[in-house]
This record gives structure tokens, sequence and C-alpha cells, in this order.
């Protein structure tokens, strides 16, 4: 049931990840799923670049360690480490891109929830399909653009961290119940 499906995601980081590849095709699976996200004026504005190789992984890899190097003052070996890190751990990444409504007739957070509910229906498809994700979006993805090209318009809002990982025991917690959170009017 969708609810259960709903209720059990959770974030799963790409230190938690096994080695297992995930094929292209659970890759377009999960990717269709993002492009029936709610969107108005059918503006469509989620955009993705897939490091789906463990060489364009590498490479994305190398690129993060050096956006942190030159965005941090005093960058942490062990940081910047971490960062490179994630993204030779994950199966699949993929950069969460919007691309703006060129006529801007819608506003701009408008465009940006759109791309959000289709990050949470590519969340959904990837826990209903046993892969964990994780989205990160840290500062550095201002410099995104100098890996790979953007369209004019379109902007790197995050990074979307795949791999199937062994441990399902997770439990959701939710810090306080629905009935706090809703004023009957």
């Amino acid at each position: 049931m969708l609810a259960e499906i709903i209720k059990n995601r959770r974030s799963i980081y790409p230190d938690a990840y096994t080695n297992q590849p995930i094929t292209k095709s659970t890759v377009q699976t999960i990717l269709d799923a993002a492009n029936w996200a709610p969107t108005h004026k059918k503006t469509e504005p989620w955009r993705f670049k897939v490091f789906h190789s463990e060489s364009s992984r590498e490479q994305l890899s190398a690129f993060l360690g050096e956006a942190y190097v030159k965005m941090v003052e005093n960058p942490s070996d062990f940081k910047r480490k971490k960062i490179e890190q994630k993204a030779v751990q994950s199966g699949c990444v993929i950069a969460i891109c919007m691309q703006r409504d060129p006529d801007a007739r819608i506003p701009e957070w408008e465009e940006i929830a759109s791309v959000a509910m289709a990050v949470q229906n590519m969340w959904l498809t990837a826990h209903h399909l046993n892969i964990g994700a994780y989205w990160s979006s840290p500062g550095l993805i201002k410099l995104f653009g100098e890996h790979v090209a953007l369209a004019e318009g379109e902007r790197c809002i995050g990074f979307f961290y795949m791999g199937y990982f062994n441990d399902n025991s997770l439990i959701g917690i939710r810090n306080t119940p629905i009935e706090d959170k809703i004023q009957w009017i």
C-alpha cells in the first residue's frame, strides 16, 4: 500500500550502500516516476544529470572535493574525503536540477516545489525497489555548472545518492503526532 511505502521511506546514506550495481533500466524506472510530479502550467522544471558509470562517479567525486576546497577558507582533509566518498560509494548519483520557466509565468518557489515532488516520487520508487537514497544540497552545488554544462536558467539544487543496502531495520520517528499540527476550521 502507498501509505506504507511513504511511512517506511528513509534517508539511507552512501556509507551504508553495498557495491551491488543499479542497472540503467532501474534508474530509468526511478526517473520515469519523477516525470509524473505535479507541475503548475506544465512547465516540468525538473532536470537530471545522471552519474551512473564508475568513471563518471569518480569524476564527480574529484569535482566535489575540489569545489569544497574552493569554497571553504580552511578546508579539512577529513571533510573533503567524506564529500568525495559519497559519489564513489553510491551505485548512482543524480544531480537534481531545475530549469526555470523562461517566461517566469509562475513563482520560482512553485518550480522548486515541483522539482521536490519529482524527487519524492524518485525516493518512493527507489524505496519500493529496495534502493536506499539520500538528497544532499551542499553549498558547493552553486559551482556544479563548472563540472557539467547547464542550460540558461538551469541550476543544480542537490544530489540524489542511491545504492542498494542491507539494513532494513530503520524505524521512522515523528516528534509530534499529526493531530498537533492540524487546526480544523
